[in-house]
């Protein structure tokens, strides 16, 4: 997963939790505001209802002696105004029951005592609990509508700032670690206000530099390595060739030198392999052929013919007729096929199988080499591809392991992709997946 997909997952997961609390508060939060403006509300009723007395008297509302009271038509509000006996002085707002006109409704009623005149009054004013409720309900959707919105925006907004400043990485991913090979070129810083992203890029851009000169020189060496060797390898072979001319050598001689012309010729596979490697890495090899995967498939099969039936291993080829490609060099591909038919042979049991198929997927062609060998360890199948990795399949023979390595640098080499599947004592299967290849259908 992406770094900037993880920062927006965990900024909308962070938001929806705050949503989730918020919901849970929400009622009593929305009841809190509701209780508070009602208590507002009816301080400031009392504060006109005394000033209202001190200006006009008390005379206003009370007259003889009888009690004030005044009721909405509904009921949802009341006030009451009366001489009080009792010695306490009140001035509390709190719910309690009423009874009005035989109906007992609930009303959050503030009580307040003074005095006037020499003479105790007792002024309450009250609003229905029920009518005080009754707002809660739109508050909470208005409420929870905004808040909505505002995560939306602030999610939305999230996800353009962190794409926004994760842009330099990026970018330093695609120009600078996303290079085929381990090519540093010419340094272009990427323009960033974040310092540990100019730091990254340029510690990347040093680290490419040294894994570049440490492959030219490992290039190199085998490069010229090869070519020297050859020289004196191809002399023993000549010299050990005209011993067995000489009448005066005997037959335990000539096993010896039998053994040493084996070894020779080992020699000079590993040396000649290390060569063909080092100039397809060098990309020494011309890429303007265009060729039949099925015509290629069958020359192939012809020339290992011979190996096939020692080991009587039936190989069936079911390949699109029609599938060509260009622009790729024949020699390589034809260096590719035969080493995954050559592994196939070599690591198959007697009586075996080897099926070689073509298929159209995802609109690229895949070509599947498949056998009943040894198969491959789950351990080995990571270093397949790694030079000189001995492999506890490999036989002594091929103890350097080669093979796939120069299978692994042609496909590179032309942008074909691989992959291998592989159970022990059932088979292995080897895929090429065509997908830069220019082809004609």
């Amino acid at each position: 997963m992406k770094l900037q997909t993880k920062l927006t997952l965990f900024n909308t997961c962070s938001k929806l939790v705050i949503v989730f609390l918020f919901i849970l508060l929400l009622p009593a939060l929305i009841k809190t505001i509701n209780l508070d403006y009602t208590d507002s509300r009816l301080n400031k009723q009392k504060e006109r209802v005394l000033s209202e007395i001190k200006e006009k008297g008390i005379e206003a509302y009370i007259q003889n002696g009888s009690p004030y009271a005044s009721y909405t038509l509904l009921k949802e509000e009341y006030m009451s105004l009366e001489e009080d006996s009792l010695r306490e002085f009140l001035d509390t707002i709190k719910d309690e029951q009423r009874i009005v006109e035989l109906d007992t409704i609930e009303y959050r009623i503030l009580s307040h005592s003074f005095n006037l005149s020499n003479k105790k009054y007792l002024l309450e004013i009250a609003k229905s609990v029920e009518t005080v409720d009754e707002t809660s309900t739109p508050l909470q959707n208005i409420a929870l509508q905004v808040l909505l919105v505002m995560i939306l925006l602030t999610i939305l907004a999230d996800l353009l700032y962190t794409h926004h400043i994760l842009q330099p990485l990026g970018l330093i991913i695609r120009e600078k670690l996303g290079k085929r090979g381990p090519s540093a070129g010419i340094f272009k810083e990427v323009k960033t206000t974040t310092s540990d992203f100019r730091y990254l890029d340029k510690s990347i851009h040093q680290m490419m530099e040294h894994i570049e000169q440490a492959f030219l020189k490992e290039r190199e060496f085998i490069s010229n390595a090869s070519h020297e060797l050859m020289t004196p390898i191809s002399i023993l072979q000549s010299k050990i060739e005209n011993l067995f001319d000489r009448k005066d050598i005997s037959e335990d001689l000539q096993i010896q030198l039998v053994g040493m012309l084996k070894t020779l010729n080992r020699l000079k596979r590993i040396t000649q392999t290390l060569l063909l490697i080092s100039q397809i890495e060098n990309e020494q090899f011309l890429k303007e052929d265009s060729l039949s995967i099925k015509e290629l498939i069958d020359e192939v099969h012809e020339e290992i013919l011979i190996r096939l039936q020692d080991k009587n291993i039936s190989c069936t080829i079911d390949i699109i007729e029609d599938e060509t490609l260009n622009h790729v060099n024949r020699f390589l591909l034809f260096n590719l096929f035969f080493n995954l038919v050559n592994n196939a042979v070599k690591y198959n049991k007697e009586n075996g199988e080897i099926l070689i198929t073509s298929r159209k997927e995802n609109g690229h062609l895949v070509l599947e080499f498949k056998d009943t060998g040894k198969g491959i360890e789950e351990t080995d199948q990571a270093f397949i591809f790694n030079r000189f990795k001995k492999l506890r399949q490999s036989s002594p023979e091929d103890s350097f392991g080669l093979g796939l390595p120069i299978v692994k640098s042609i496909a590179d080499y032309h942008q074909i992709g691989i992959q291998v599947e592989s159970t022990v004592g059932i088979g292995s299967v080897f895929r090429l997946i065509f997908t830069a290849l220019p082809r004609t259908d």
